[in-house]
């Protein structure tokens, strides 16, 4: 569980009503994080309980501190196509216009 303040909301992760996990290759050496090109920080999508979307972003890097920002649908449907995830329902509408 992890809280943070976006803009002017308070969100708790414990609180989404579902939430995708980054996804990861091998690059021969490391697992590497398909949302950030990086083994070392990574991401995860979440969708609020009144239905918007916002990215947790956290890091293996000491002194780093992990934080939250609010997505688009674009930006969210776009982020679970780059993860290999099923786009939900509420998204549908945005995949075409962000995949060809």
């Amino acid at each position: 569980m992890a809280r943070y303040r976006i803009e002017s909301t308070i969100v708790d992760t414990e609180n989404a009503t579902r939430s995708w996990p980054e996804a990861r290759y091998h690059d021969g050496n490391n697992f590497i994080s398909r949302a950030t090109g990086s083994q070392w920080t990574h991401q995860t999508l979440y969708r609020s309980r009144k239905g918007r979307y916002y990215v947790e972003h956290t890091s293996q890097w000491q002194g780093s501190r992990a934080h939250a920002e609010w997505v688009s649908p674009e930006e969210a449907a776009r982020w679970l196509l780059t993860n290999e995830h099923e786009v939900p329902p509420d998204l549908a509408h945005c995949v075409e216009e962000v995949s060809e």
